[in-house]
């Protein structure tokens, strides 16, 4: 296997020597100019700056209103202008719930109780700083002091409630236990109180990311059997942010809701526990045995129930607005100061951090270090540069939202693009975003070289894919969420990436106090030599959008995704309709065998609703025409108008993304608009694509699957509109 991975590498970079023989949005002149400047660019980069940095940034705990949250604040600011940068601190007032009380214990039919403790490991100090780590919980639970048949959920997603309901298992007025893992954490309390449980206990196995993927921490990077995963279960699919002020600014005298009014928050107390603290749990479990996919890594056999097992889960939090400071540096263009190019990362974390955020906000830092010293020896980018170090990420995307909403008039006029970073590690480069962005970034992966390979990123992650048999064209993924792009794509309408290196880091650091400098220096990243890949790949990208003679938005491989998207959803349907059909006429002919056991309950299934013909016609006539519109566009012929022209042609191509957008927004969510991207209702992170339509067809909403068949096709006959408007500019 490594052989012929070393092989394809090596006849993939044959293929793309010279393959880029002009850059995307650049004149033959500009182009030479763009190359030196992105030359010096890189060369300037350093892996030692990085190291030196996260060491002094993660050295203590630095979540939500702390003390340390504040001075990282402070110290990025006095270093952005120092760099020529017109630097701000901007500060908002957010809900951030404390823990206060955490009590769970089993009351039956044997009696534990939870230690929720992480132990300090020999050889990593950061692990033993006592009071200042913050207690392992979910941020935005429910307070609650409830007692309950426990029942195990396996990862508590919707496909595991239809095999429970199949078992005849109702959580009704139980407590769930859930594994980490098969979706976001927020769904696993969000399934839970709809199928109407009182309680939620999240815990990390042992198969997911502790001993059985390898030697646990402090030996090896998995997550030992103290180890917790702390995280936000705020519902974000609604919106994300402050909780209090959803669609506008948290700022100290803006109206805010009542708590109990707040949508977002969780209906169930929910908590995460380590395995120590899970084990005898599950072990006191009866009932049926779970299903072989569900069977976890634990010395046990794992049980469903309900009960006998009982529980009782007790919890208080201080619910108190804490000061979130965002820092924003602006870099002014020399020759386009309207125009804004983006770029963040945040620099809260729920202990230290090192991994998550700090590797991949110290790459940004050194970035902006790097543009800097470009402008002050008289190479400034041609647009206006905005670094953005962004608070209060982890307990719900809530600095970048906050700003983003307070800013929108603004950023709507200004900005071109969005481009974000989190944590990062060692292996293959992760690109996500918007598909009129993908020709470029796969044109910055192919001048870029890995650190391991020395071969460019882009025929590393191409090698990848096709030794694992897959198709190993560069592609960008669609975004969902989870990071700080989400408000500025979803809610703004902006042309956003999300870029980040892994593959080759496993852990069980993740949010726990396991984060640290020691850890990500022993398995991470240990020579930082991926951060500054990183921030080369990422650096390339904003001097390219900032100095580009016309904007390098593509749009035919747009069109190619965004019709590969519709042909999932045509088949999905009529997939749904033939298994419908199937299951319908074995229950005509009373075609199911009975249950194997003779002790279990043979309940004979029902007929199901029809799928009905859904009119595509509509969107695939959009398409069609937007097929023809896309490729006629030509970006040679845009550069050869004059700088008047070139000019008025970026103003309208800055806002092709915005004609992606639907003021009403998606049902029931309003403040997600993107009619292409959207985080799924119950994946959280998980993107769903065209997700008006997809979500109603998942959902068996037939009537509302027409009406917004007919929304995106207005849409995206808008967007077909304002595409030809750039090019009759020619």
């Amino acid at each position: 296997m490594f052989k012929n991975y070393v092989l394809c590498i090596a006849l993939l970079q044959l293929c793309y020597v010279n393959a880029q023989d002009k850059i995307l949005g650049f004149t033959a002149e500009s182009a030479v100019q763009e190359e030196k400047a992105e030359q010096n660019f890189t060369s300037k980069i350093s892996a030692s700056t990085m190291e030196e940095w996260m060491k002094l940034m993660a050295d203590r705990p630095h979540y939500v209103g702390t003390k340390k949250s504040k001075e990282n604040a402070e110290w990025m600011l006095k270093k952005f202008k120092s760099w020529g940068y017109d630097a701000q601190i901007e500060t908002y007032q957010v809900l951030f719930p404390y823990p206060k009380t955490r009590v769970l214990e089993l009351t039956g039919p044997t009696t534990y109780k939870a230690k929720l403790e992480a132990v300090p490991v020999a050889g990593d100090p950061y692990t033993d700083q006592g009071d200042e780590l913050l207690p392992s919980y979910n941020a935005f639970s429910k307070d609650g002091d409830v007692e309950a048949e426990l029942v195990y959920v396996n990862y508590g997603v919707p496909d595991d409630y239809e095999a429970l309901e199949k078992m005849g298992i109702d959580v009704k007025g139980k407590i769930v236990i859930a594994k980490y893992y098969g979706s976001w954490r927020g769904i696993k309390p969000k399934l839970a109180a709809e199928k109407g449980a009182i309680g939620c206990i999240i815990y990390s196995d042992p198969k997911d990311d502790g001993y059985v993927r390898g030697d646990v921490y402090p030996k090896g990077a998995f997550k030992n059997k103290t180890g917790v995963q702390r995280g936000s279960v705020m519902d974000m699919p609604l919106y994300p942010g402050d909780v209090l002020t959803p669609g506008y600014a948290a700022t100290k005298d803006a109206k805010r809701l009542d708590r109990e009014d707040a949508p977002t928050i969780t209906k169930i107390p929910v908590l995460p526990i380590s395995y120590e603290d899970a084990q005898p749990l599950l072990a006191a479990l009866g009932g049926d045995v779970a299903p072989s996919d569900w069977r976890g890594g634990l010395p046990i056999t794992y049980h469903v129930g309900p009960g006998p097992a009982k529980v009782h889960l007790k919890l208080e939090f201080d619910w108190q607005l804490k000061p979130a400071y965002n820092v924003i540096a602006k870099l002014k263009g020399s020759e386009y100061p309207e125009e804004w190019i983006m770029r963040g990362n945040h620099h809260d974390a729920w202990v230290h951090g090192a991994s998550d955020p700090i590797s991949g906000m110290v790459a940004l830092l050194d970035e902006a270090r790097a543009m800097g010293e470009l402008a002050k020896a008289g190479n400034g980018p041609k647009r206006t540069v905005v670094y953005c170090a962004w608070d209060a990420e982890e307990p719900g995307l809530i600095g970048s939202t906050e700003w983003v909403e307070g800013h929108q008039e603004e950023l709507e006029e200004h900005a071109v693009a969005y481009i974000n970073t989190d944590g990062n590690g060692r292996g293959f480069l992760g690109a996500g975003g918007s598909h009129s962005l993908e020709e470029m970034v796969k044109q910055v992966a192919m001048s870029i070289e890995d650190p391991q390979t020395k071969v460019s990123v882009a025929a590393r992650k191409k090698a990848e894919s096709e030794v694992a048999g897959k198709n190993g064209d560069f592609k960008l993924s669609a975004l969902g969420s989870g990071s700080d792009y989400t408000p500025f794509i979803q809610h703004t309408g902006i042309p956003s990436l999300n870029l980040g290196f892994g593959g080759e880091d496993e852990g069980g650091e993740y949010h726990t106090i396991y984060d640290t400098y020691t850890h990500f220096k022993r398995f991470k990243d240990p020579e930082f030599a991926y951060g500054v890949a990183l921030a080369k790949v990422a650096g390339t990208i904003t001097l390219r959008l900032a100095n580009a003679d016309i904007l390098p938005f593509e749009f035919t491989n747009w069109y190619t995704t965004v019709s590969g998207y519709l042909d999932e959803i045509v088949k999905e349907t009529e997939t749904m309709r033939k298994e419908v059909e199937s299951h319908n006429q074995m229950v005509a002919d009373n075609a199911f065998e009975l249950a194997a056991d003779p002790k279990e309950t043979f309940v004979k299934p029902k007929k199901e609703k029809e799928v009905p013909y859904l009119d595509f016609t509509p969107l695939q006539n959009i398409l069609s025409t937007l097929k023809e519109t896309t490729n006629a566009f030509d970006h040679t012929a845009l550069q050869k108008l004059p700088q008047d022209k070139r000019e008025k042609v970026n103003q309208k191509l800055m806002k092709m993304e915005a004609a992606l957008m639907d003021e009403e927004g998606l049902p029931r969510r309003p403040w997600f608009k993107h009619e292409i991207y959207a985080p799924g209702f119950y994946t959280g992170y998980g993107v769903k694509t065209l997700p008006g339509v997809r979500e109603a067809i998942e959902q068996k909403n037939w009537k509302e699957a027409q009406s917004e068949i007919a929304v995106l096709a207005k849409t995206l006959t808008s967007y077909n509109t304002a595409l030809k408007e750039v090019m009759e500019m020619r």
